[in-house]
């Protein structure tokens, strides 16, 4: 599909106005004492922001309550004091303590931020009363936040009598920015929950978000920081026991390092060796009615690191990811040994770049030795746009000659008609591995005007039947897809009402004849947000599908090829977080293919007590079909004790009907200091082989200790 000649000159000549950026005067200053109350003398000669303004529920209006911020520096960190002003203290909404936390539904502050001032990209740091800390990367050109980023810097918090307030110490070896670089775009956003309240210090409009840092202000004065060798080592010890059924126990000990070098203070160089990620997290498990796989995102801090230049294109999702570096490491399910990876990325003059490359263990009847690498370059292009081309070789599976190829141009204008953000990208791929016959490419445009009061969007891509990336993610070959979306959200200013929310959209999947295959026609006539923060949704959803082969929907359920229309309905209650028991409950109902479906949802957090919050979950899957009947079951469950925003205890457990499994995860984290931590994690799988008779299945055992060292 190609742009119109006329659009695309219509676009790029579209006339921008002058950025305005506010600047804030850093004030260098050794003497901070950090214990969250940046009211010390240290403080006193620093420039101060005196108030935000609101954004949310009034649009540039003074806010309820006042918040200052000022920026102080030393030669090798930036630290930022807020306090916040809250003439009710106890009313405060404070729900997380421990280490990325979302805090989306809390009382917070987040600063962005943008250390090459080039309007595109920059780090996000929050933290809410609890001294709970977020951090992302900014993602999809400032549209959305990459939270699975981990930063290496820390906050305090202290509640007073007037409020709550922050100071935040962010060591600037854990960021990238540009050589001799005296200014940075810079901006902060506050939440009060219990008000629905936002305010920010600039990018005041709804239709901008934080990461749009272009429309941040700027934070200058800052020194020649001095960043030693450049060098931050860390070295991890990991011992743990792993048992399984009908096996004996088997004892492990080993040791990893990682290596992060500053070349310059804009270009590092990352190497890991012996890699282990016992620390991570289990994947939460999900219900599939669907006939293709379901993407997991990536949670190793290796490859999170500078992950944010593999974003390619626009208007993909994870229908097409050319560069999924889960690939790396596992293989059906199962590790592989990471010998050692090395990673560079970093920025020149307006370029961007990232190179990955790594080396995994042969494992038995599985896979080879294999050597597996990325390239990602990325040019600024105008005011806010970019053009990149991606490459990547290897298959984890150790087929010969296996690569991908692909280039994308993202235009992106915030001064549509002034102030509106529109968004115009196109993108393509090509990719080659041994046997591999049929069409190996795959394209796709996104047209898209997201903002506050209109959202529209036209997507279409189109994916080959041979399009396969050994190194990516492609759930779907073989198809075109159309996808229309339009969402009209007005504020009626009603006592009760906040805004409203109309969407509808149309979606339709064809196979490379276009023969259609698939349609969605989503529509919610009504979806209510109150201002007591508790949203209300009614939606409608006709949908089809085409079967040109059996689908086996679950054991022994047969579909047979045929075509297959219905009409579900969903109805969808959310309370708001600022209550101690808050939660999601959804009911899914009406057709699916040729019999019913009755799904319900449910997801409830109680704060027990503000060191102790439960939470649980369960979906239904619930399918009568004249092929059979059968439900799909999931039951989750998680409690964690906060007992500082440096030591938290959680402990998880899953179970599913599919698998018949029973999975705990219980993980201890200790940051001891900014560059150490202990991790103990405990697994314990049971499975269920007859009624009411279970299994013992496996345990795992882990204790790691990571520590580094600045050089």
């Amino acid at each position: 599909m190609k742009l119109s000649l006329p659009l695309l000159v219509l676009i790029l000549a579209w006339p921008s106005l002058a950025q305005q950026n506010s600047t804030l005067p850093t004030h260098y200053s050794t003497s901070v004492v950090f214990d969250g109350i940046p009211r010390e003398m240290a403080w006193a000669g620093a420039d101060s922001i005196p108030n935000l303004i609101m954004i949310e529920p009034k649009e540039n209006q003074p806010p309820t309550f006042r918040t200052t911020v000022k920026v102080t520096t030393t030669e090798n960190a930036i630290i930022i004091g807020v306090i916040c002003y809250d003439s009710e203290p106890g009313a405060i909404t404070a729900i997380s303590k421990a280490r990325d936390s979302r805090l989306g539904g809390e009382d917070y502050i987040k600063i962005v931020l943008d250390t090459f001032l080039d309007g595109r990209s920059g780090y996000i740091f929050g933290v809410n009363p609890f001294g709970a800390r977020y951090d992302a990367l900014v993602s999809n050109f400032g549209e959305s936040e990459n939270p699975n980023w981990d930063g290496i810097w820390d906050a305090k918090t202290s509640v007073t009598s007037e409020g709550w307030s922050a100071e935040i110490v962010i060591p600037v070896r854990s960021l990238s920015f540009a050589k001799n670089g005296r200014e940075w775009g810079f901006n902060i956003e506050r939440r009060v929950q219990r008000l629905l309240e936002v305010s920010r210090w600039q990018a005041t409009k709804r239709d901008y978000k934080l990461g749009q840092v272009l429309h941040a202000g700027r934070i200058t004065d800052l020194p020649n920081f001095d960043l030693g060798l450049g060098l931050t080592t860390k070295i991890s010890s990991i011992a743990g026991t792993q048992k399984s059924f009908n096996q004996s126990t088997h004892v492990d000990w080993d040791n990893s390092l990682d290596l992060i070098e500053k070349v310059t203070p804009d270009v590092a160089v990352q190497i890991t060796v012996n890699t282990d990620f016992a620390e991570t997290e289990v994947d939460t498990r999900r219900t599939n009615l669907a006939r293709f796989p379901l993407f997991f995102p990536e949670k190793r801090t290796f490859f999170l690191e500078g992950s944010d230049i593999y974003d390619f294109g626009l208007g993909l999702g994870t229908d097409v990811v050319p560069f999924f570096s889960r690939r790396i490491g596992l293989y059906r399910g199962r590790e592989v040994p990471i010998l050692f990876g090395t990673k560079i990325h970093g920025r020149v003059g307006n370029t961007n770049f990232g190179l990955l490359a790594s080396r995994t263990e042969s494992v038995p009847d599985l896979v080879p030795y294999t050597t597996l690498g990325a390239l990602r370059l990325k040019q600024n292009i105008f005011e806010e746009s970019s053009v990149g081309l991606i490459l990547t070789r290897g298959d984890p599976a150790g087929t010969s000659n296996a690569w991908l190829a692909g280039v994308d141009l993202t235009y992106q204008t915030s001064r549509l008609f002034g102030d509106k953000n529109f968004l115009v990208g196109i993108w393509g791929l090509l990719n080659q591995h041994e046997k591999l016959p049929g069409d190996r490419s795959a394209v796709g445009i996104k047209i898209d005007y997201p903002n506050d009061l209109w959202d529209i969007a036209f997507v279409y891509k189109r994916i080959g039947d041979a399009h396969s990336p050994k190194l990516g993610f492609v759930p779907r070959p073989g198809i075109n897809s159309y996808r229309v979306k339009a969402e009209y959200m007005p504020r009626p200013g009603h006592a009760s009402i906040r805004q409203l929310f109309f969407e509808g959209a149309v979606g339709v999947i064809t196979d490379l004849t276009h023969r259609w295959a698939s349609y969605s026609l989503p529509v919610t006539p009504v979806k209510v947000l109150l201002e007591s923060g508790d949203v209300i949704e009614f939606a409608l959803m006709p949908q089809g599908e085409r079967l040109d082969e059996d689908f086996e929907i679950d054991e022994n359920v047969i579909l047979k090829p045929k075509k297959y229309h219905w009409r579900q309905y969903e109805i969808d209650l959310e309370t708001s977080s600022k209550r101690v028991l808050y939660g999601q409950a959804a009911w899914v109902f009406g057709g699916f293919y040729s019999g019913t479906l009755n799904k319900i949802v449910l997801d409830f957090n109680w704060r027990a007590t503000k060191n102790i919050v439960c939470s649980f979950n369960f979906e239904r899957n619930a399918v009568r079909l004249p092929e059979g009947t059968f439900s799909q079951d999931l039951f989750g469950g998680r409690i964690q004790f906060n007992i500082s925003s440096n030591l938290h205890i959680s402990s998880f457990v899953q179970y599913d009907n599919t698998s018949h499994s029973v999975g705990t995860n219980t993980r201890l984290r200790w940051s001891f200091d900014i560059l150490g931590d202990i991790f103990v994690v405990y697994n314990h799988n049971i499975n269920k082989i007859r009624d009411r008779l279970w299994q013992y299945e496996s345990n795992q055992a882990i204790v790691k200790v990571t520590y580094g060292w600045w050089i």
